[in-house]
């Protein structure tokens, strides 16, 4: 061995070592190891790295897994690097696929020595991807695309600065992949000898194809399908799970107490206990899936800057989570071409940019009445329509261009700032409010409308305090939740969560119905008939299917609809008024929870809700069948 390399190989050792890395790596390795021992083993996961997107399908396995590639994510500062070893440091600034080579042979080393992956045969197996933390401050590592004439032949790493004004199309490619010789007698056509992994810049051909041949006996390769690997796996830590066995004694505590303790950075466990639910429902039912079931938030507050922090800290556990800035618009836009011909450019804009995430457009209350009758029509339709006058762009005829919105959308309106602007109407049935400044259809065509005014929601001292804490320390963790459940395990467990794939039980699925139509016959006037929409049924189902997710589970269970009725039955009084079903005022957390009384007390409340929907659906719903405890 080249003894320039073999010294780079100890220099880097020993950085990790120092650095912490080489924890971290151990950690990394456990979880590989442990993969099979997560809530399910098929599932579809989408991770984003920049503007792309991979798929992987895990297949059920023995309890120990084995891949193709293990891909490992090290941090590193070229920096300290080269303080180090000025040559290991230039390497790693100027050639860095060589330089994750050489960290590729260490942690093969390291996985061996201390037996971290029983499953792994060869260092090829290995996927080393450095990331820097800090480069040089010094002109020749900036990338500036105006620069003439540009090296495009470079392949070390640049800095680059600026605003995303556009997004290109998708680029889907393998991570890496297993190859097997067809010959049968040939020692190749089994194991791991023949791995291919994709190289930065590389096309999908370099890395699968169909003309590959063993280098030991020139006999075609063939690829081995289940070990594809065209992302790497999400996880849920060991909090979690911790938190899921204490809670295993009932379907609806773990939930409850997620939502209790979620966002403990921005505002205090315990409170907003209700719209915190309804956030970590929406974001676990993001993806890029046609007709997929989408969750929309409208929130009526009087807490302003507060609920914009919690929707602000939120939105960034997704990798596509847009705050529309409001000088812009929400929807695609036609424009000259500025460094081109003149023809017509298609601006992307935040719904779009938003695909797969949450796009939050703040104060609805702002926006006049021709972007708010835009937006009905896309949350109704999931698509807008852009249209290009020929004459304008050089072209003979007009064209027209409808464009899929695949994200969910979250909004408030500001209720102090709405009195001041209208006469509010009187005559209000019980329970309802008064959301006259926003169109009545446009209301509608939210998922959930949700009032966080409730008395035991309303700006407590514990807020105030926070508050006022982290005026004078930013940084500061007040609560042993922030410790225990760092936002990096939200967006991991949201990650996890939002890729399982759940249906609907037989139970759930006769509750759901029994309630809806039952509500369509109480929520009816002799002028317009029912006030209940079209869209309420997708609504309660992907509710439901929101908390089984969120409880990690497959199956949609009756304890699952029961939360998803309540929501929309809360939304529609806010709406419409209160019904035969009459539910509380704050359905779902109707009173604090501080220990497992409360818990079980919570339990108890809601399985009376349960069967209060039982005694709905006999009394308004005839001919739906549900199972009661009687029979």
């Amino acid at each position: 061995m080249d003894p320039e390399i073999q010294k780079m190989k100890e220099v880097v050792l020993v950085y990790l070592d120092r650095s912490g890395g080489l924890q971290k790596f151990v950690h990394d390795c456990k979880k590989y190891n442990g993969i099979t021992e997560q809530i399910v083993c098929e599932i579809d996961t989408w991770c984003y790295t920049n503007l792309c997107y991979f798929k992987i399908l895990f297949a059920p396995t023995d309890s120990k897994q084995s891949y193709a590639v293990y891909r490992f994510i090290i941090s590193i500062n070229p920096s300290d690097i080269a303080e180090l070893d000025a040559t290991l440091g230039n390497y790693i600034l100027h050639n860095p696929l060589q330089a994750a080579q050489i960290f590729q042979s260490v942690c093969f080393v390291a996985i061996k020595t201390l037996s971290l992956i029983e499953q792994l045969q060869t260092e090829a197996q290995i996927s080393i991807l450095l990331k820097p933390t800090h480069l040089p401050p010094l002109p020749s590592y900036v990338l500036s695309l105006s620069a003439n004439p540009f090296n495009y032949t470079s392949q070390r790493f640049y800095m680059s600065e600026g605003i995303v004004i556009a997004m290109g199309t998708v680029t889907k490619y393998t991570q890496g992949a297993r190859f097997l010789c067809t010959e049968e007698t040939c020692p190749f056509s089994e194991g791991f000898r023949c791995i291919r992994v994709h190289c930065p810049g590389a096309t999908e051909s370099a890395t699968v194809r169909t003309d590959f041949v063993c280098s030991l006996c020139s006999s075609p390769l063939q690829e081995d399908m289940k070990f594809r690997v065209l992302g790497g796996p999400s996880f849920v830590s060991e909090n979690f799970k911790y938190l899921l066995s204490l809670t295993s004694s009932s379907r609806w505590r773990f939930t409850a107490v997620l939502a209790n303790i979620f966002a403990s950075q921005v505002v205090p466990p315990g409170t907003y206990n209700t719209l915190k639910l309804t956030i970590l429902l929406s974001l676990v039912q993001t993806c890029e899936k046609e007709n997929a079931d989408y969750l929309d938030l409208l929130i009526m507050t009087s807490d302003t800057l507060v609920i914009d922090r919690l929707l602000n800290y939120s939105l960034c556990l997704l990798p596509r989570g847009i705050r529309h800035p409001p000088s812009s618009d929400i929807f695609p836009s036609v424009s000259k071409d500025k460094h081109g011909t003149g023809s017509a450019s298609i601006q992307a804009c935040s719904a779009v940019l938003a695909k797969g995430g949450i796009c939050y457009i703040g104060d609805l209350s702002s926006y006049k009445k021709d972007k708010l009758e835009l937006l009905q029509s896309v949350l109704e339709s999931r698509t807008t329509t852009v249209f290009i006058p020929g004459k304008k762009y050089g072209e003979e005829a007009d064209q027209q261009v409808t464009i899929s919105v695949q994200t969910n959308f979250w909004s408030f309106v500001d209720v102090d700032s709405s009195s001041k602007k209208h006469i509010q109407k009187e005559n209000f049935l019980i329970g309802q409010m008064d959301v006259s400044l926003i169109p009545v259809n446009l209301v509608d065509s939210f998922g959930l409308l949700i009032y966080n005014e409730f008395p035991s929601c309303r700006l407590s001292s514990p807020v105030v305090h926070q508050i006022l804490k982290k005026a004078i320390n930013p940084e500061a963790m007040l609560y042993k939740a922030s410790h225990q459940f760092r936002t990096q395990d939200y967006e991991e467990f949201i990650l996890f969560a939002r890729n399982l794939h759940v249906e609907l039980s037989s139970e759930a699925e006769s509750l759901i119905q029994g309630y809806y139509l039952g509500s369509r016959r109480v929520r009816r006037d002799s002028i317009h008939g029912s006030t209940l929409s079209a869209s309420a049924l997708k609504v309660l189902i992907s509710l439901a299917k929101a908390h089984a997710k969120l409880s990690l589970r497959q199956r949609v269970l009756e304890e699952d609809a029961v939360i998803a009725i309540l929501l929309l039955e809360s939304s529609l009084t806010l709406k419409h008024g209160t019904s035969a079903l009459c539910v509380a005022p704050n359905p779902v957390f109707p009173f604090d929870l501080s220990d497992e009384s409360s818990l079980q007390q919570r339990d108890i409340y809601l399985m009376q809700c349960h069967h209060q929907l039982l005694k709905f659906i006999a009394a308004y719903s005839p001919g739906i069948h549900i199972n009661t405890n009687e029979e």
